[in-house]
Order: C-alpha cells, then sequence, then structure tokens
C-alpha cells in the first residue's frame, strides 16, 4: 500500500449506551475519549443504537400508544374547524 494514503485503522471500543454494552471492533475513526478495556487503553465511540438495543435484533419491540396520539390529532383538528366556521 502507498504511504500516507490510507487512513490509519486501528482498535477502537464501541460503547452502546442505550444498553451499557461495551464491544471492541476496528475503525478509522479517531475520536478524543478513552476507555480502559479488558486490561488495555483504547479510544471509544459512544453510539446510541447498535445490534445489543435495537428492537429488529433483541426481538423487543415497543408498542407506541396510537390511540392517543389519533385523538389528540383529531381533538386540535376538531378546534381548528369550529374555529373557521
Amino acid at each position: 500500500m502507498k504511504k500516507n494514503l490510507h487512513p490509519e485503522y486501528t482498535d477502537v471500543v464501541f460503547w452502546d449506551m442505550t444498553s451499557d454494552v461495551k464491544f471492541m471492533s476496528r475503525s478509522t475513526a479517531k475520536p478524543k475519549d478513552t476507555i480502559e478495556f479488558e486490561g488495555k487503553t483504547y479510544p471509544v465511540i459512544k453510539i446510541e443504537v447498535s445490534s445489543y438495543s435495537h428492537p429488529f435484533y433483541t426481538g423487543k419491540n415497543i408498542q407506541l400508544d396510537s390511540t392517543g396520539r389519533v385523538e389528540k390529532f383529531n381533538q386540535r383538528f376538531a378546534k381548528k374547524a369550529a374555529v373557521k366556521k
């Protein structure tokens, strides 16, 4: 490979903040934060969603209260419709 052409590819710890799970992979990103992981210090990238917390991979579906949302919308729409008449 040519020198000074490719970015540095190093070990990085990814920290899923939602499920508080840490796992190591490799990346070209250069984070400023570091963390102690398995006895060594590594750069850390904090993420919100990974396969440890995503509903598709965990099988935990979150049900939203869609009935309440529809009722709230209808109430707001009814107020605006009454004002126009």
